[in-house]
């Protein structure tokens, strides 16, 4: 079974985190990180979609839909993102599926003697409605202007997604504590090399 360290929470977006569990996609053969009910349970949870603790008989089912949701949402995603129309039939299920997401629970708090609302919040009970509020934020992302700030991790090994959420919009990595900095140094380390081999000649 995954664990919570093998996932990457960098995406921005809960759909952008749910495309990124299919790691190195440059790769002919990407990794899979939900290699099972257990694995897409644990995600979901860690995600904050799915309550914890309680069992779900029919999660066993849910994956193979999962995946299939995760990869319509990247598809989506970055069409769009690219100034393209999705295809019809992920459209189709990005509707399908977002609208079985459960209602969100209105909030209350106590603000200066007096009830008022204190926003939504929407969690899950089983695995199907949390990949429905994944769907749902799909959605959302492809209908706002942050779609065009959607980009695929420049790094050489990465190809994560994730949004661009840079003053400048100019983002490259989809962390700089990681694929930044790795980068910096392989780049800082190849400048050396060509600077001696030109010293030696």
């Amino acid at each position: 079974m995954a664990t919570d360290d093998m996932w990457i929470w960098d995406g921005g977006r809960v759909c952008l985190d749910f495309t990124n569990t299919l790691r190195y996609r440059w790769r002919t053969a990407p990794e899979e990180t939900l290699r099972n009910p257990g694995d897409l349970a644990l995600w979901l949870q860690q995600a904050g979609l799915l309550t914890p603790g309680i069992p779900d008989p029919g999660a066993a089912a849910v994956l193979p839909s999962g995946r299939r949701l995760r990869e319509t949402v990247d598809r989506a995603v970055l069409a769009v993102a690219d100034n393209r129309l999705p295809l019809s039939g992920d459209i189709t299920m990005l509707n399908r599926s977002a609208a079985e997401a459960p209602r969100p629970a209105l909030q209350i708090a106590v603000t200066d003697g007096r009830l008022e609302p204190a926003g939504t919040a929407s969690i899950a009970t089983d695995a199907s409605a949390a990949l429905a509020l994944i769907a749902q934020d799909a959605v959302d992302l492809l209908l706002s202007a942050e779609i065009r700030r959607v980009r695929v991790c420049g790094a050489d090994e990465c190809a994560l997604r994730f949004v661009d959420r840079s003053p400048a919009r100019n983002r490259r990595w989809c962390s700089m504590s990681r694929c930044g900095n790795r980068t910096k140094v392989r780049l800082h380390q190849a400048r050396a090399r060509r600077s001696e081999r030109t010293t030696a000649d």
